[in-house]
């Protein structure tokens, strides 16, 4: 449809590409033939959507952006799933009699003509849309939300023991309920969603996927068909489908829009029946670096000079899910050069960090948090990271670590960065021993980011900015909700930190037995910036709603 030379000469004068950069991609295109298009996505210089807005506007079409596009469902249907793969075309909207179609290659004659056959509309009008975005829009609309439905009607013309024998069969990937499976999961995708929960009602089955920390209701299936769906995901993940009344975990390795997935999947017996929660993975993630994830530069600063410490223990805290493992990662990855010996004990590996020696809870096998750090002594390691502090065995070591000359990584399950210090003494550990190891503490949470397709300035009561310390008349930002972030507003999540850096005066409190509110005073004192102050920066810079940082931290 385009040359190289004209794609280049548009993107160059919408200024998208610098002459320098065309050229670049060209020699990058010659030396590894790979398609321009390729090269110029690959290496950062345009996106796709762009691409596809330049050649709508030299072609005359108008051109969509399907990830922030909301499709009518009742529209998609008119043309079948076989047929829109073939010719690259989904239904948008009508106007009047005419039909406009998303197509990949507006100029394809035989396409529209289809269209016009297939929909019984005389007159369709084509839509350039992107390759991706068209991929997206056909998994979503196709294989996940637009089938559940039919899928779940489908199951529902058989017997219920029929529909069960055909997923304990666990032969064939046709049967309804295998395709009801493998749709939620693709959805699940989709929706950029962590975890899937399939829980059992009185009378239905209700499905809600976490995205972005939260919640949310997405489909429901009949309580009948149960049975069927939760042997098909036992087999799919090595569990025992003849056992239903005893917890069971088991692991899913799947390949969905092009990702690399490893699936923990836990059961647990209802009144109602198996409640099923799959816990996403993407191997292939990219892991961020610490700069990215939500540090101001102060923290950010403050806490690379507390990593680069030699020996010590470094601890994370905060609640379930509040991104200490990710945290850690980062940490570990910034250390991790050649000169340096880094191992890990976790429950269990989430990323796979090449040079470094990683290593699994295996309570059967006698490896547990205590005894992985006990035999990481001897493998003459610089840096060790334990996944988590839980009893006073585990800390003694890590104590021990530290004090032979070890940086030492954990976490700890308290809600600011004080109160670690006294969680330790509670376990039982000697305060002369945690004063002279612990080194520093970060405390954090995450908040969702605001929509940046629906983000929307204004102004809240001034009641509300004074209650919360805000400057009077303060403009803050938040996101109406929108197709891109499924009405929610929030489109990812950034962290929000609290670090406390052990100084001599505090070591002294901790020896002395002193509160955590005590040690939280003087922390503050030597200019400790709390959760909340953190995030109302935040909130000022547009990154976050002022709900979002009031739903996640305390008030001071």
């Amino acid at each position: 449809m385009f040359s190289d030379a004209k794609i280049l000469e548009l993107l160059v004068q919408q200024k998208l590409v610098h002459p320098e950069q065309a050229e670049k991609a060209t020699k990058e295109s010659s030396r590894t033939k790979q398609p321009l298009e390729h090269v110029l996505i690959k290496g950062g210089f345009v996106t796709e959507e762009d691409l596809a807005n330049i050649k709508a506007g030299y072609l005359g079409v108008p051109y969509v952006d399907l990830g922030s596009y909301q499709l009518d469902r009742s529209l998609v249907k008119l043309i079948p799933e076989s047929a829109a793969k073939k010719h690259g075309v989904i239904p948008l909207f009508t106007t009047g009699t005419a039909l406009s179609v998303g197509m990949v290659d507006p100029q394809d004659i035989m396409a529209i003509d289809y269209v016009r056959k297939a929909t019984g509309y005389d007159v369709v009008e084509p839509i350039l849309v992107s390759n991706a975005g068209f991929q997206k829009a056909f998994n979503v609309h196709y294989r996940s939300v637009g089938s559940v439905d039919d899928i779940v009607k489908s199951i529902e013309k058989e017997r219920a023991s029929a529909a069960e024998e055909s997923a304990k069969a666990g032969g064939s990937e046709q049967t309804p309920v295998s395709k009801l499976v493998d749709s939620l999961l693709s959805q699940a995708v989709h929706f950029r969603a962590s975890d899937i929960h399939i829980e059992p009602e009185e009378t239905r089955v209700s499905v809600r996927f976490r995205v972005d920390g939260m919640l949310q209701q997405v489909s429901s299936f009949p309580l009948t068909i149960l049975s069927a769906v939760v042997s098909r995901i036992k087999i799919l993940s090595g569990m025992d489908i003849t056992e239903t009344r005893k917890p069971q975990d088991g692991k899913i390795h799947s390949q969905l829009e092009g990702r690399d997935l490893d699936i923990r999947v836990s059961s647990f017996p209802t009144v109602f029946g198996e409640n099923m929660v799959l816990r996403l993975l993407d191997k292939q993630a990219m892991l961020p670096n610490l700069a990215e994830l939500g540090f101001s530069k102060e923290n950010l600063d403050d806490f690379t000079k507390l990593i680069g410490r030699s020996y010590g223990i470094v601890l994370v805290t905060g609640p379930t899910g509040s991104g200490k493992s990710t945290t850690l990662y980062a940490s570990l990855s910034r250390l991790n050069t050649e000169d340096k010996n880094i191992v890990t004990i976790e429950d269990p590996v989430e990323f796979v960090i090449p040079r470094i020696r990683q290593t699994q809870v295996n309570v059967k096998a006698g490896i547990t948090f205590a005894g992985g750090l006990r035999g990481f002594l001897r493998q003459d390691p610089d840096i060790m990271m334990v996944g988590e502090i839980r009893d006073r065995e585990t800390v003694e070591v890590a104590i021990q670590a530290a004090l032979t000359g070890h940086l030492v990584f954990s976490t700890l399950h308290t809600n600011d960065a004080s109160a670690a210090l006294t969680r330790l003494i509670d376990i039982g550990v000697e305060p002369f021993l945690i004063s002279s190891s612990v080194i520093g503490i970060l405390a954090q949470r995450l908040v969702r980011v605001n929509c940046s397709k629906c983000r929307e300035k204004y102004t809240p009561p001034a009641v509300v900015l004074a209650d919360v310390g805000l400057p009077e008349n303060s403009e803050l930002v938040r996101g109406k909700g929108c197709a891109r972030c499924n009405q929610t507003g929030f489109f990812g999540r950034t962290g929000l930190y609290e670090l406390m850096i052990v100084t001599d005066e505090i070591k002294m409190m901790v020896d002395e037995r002193r509160s955590a509110s005590d040690i939280r005073k003087k922390a503050l004192e030597q200019g400790l910036r709390t959760l909340r102050q953190d995030g109302l920066e935040k909130v000022l810079r547009g990154v976050t709603s002022l709900e979002e940082v009031l739903r996640v931290t305390e008030i001071e």
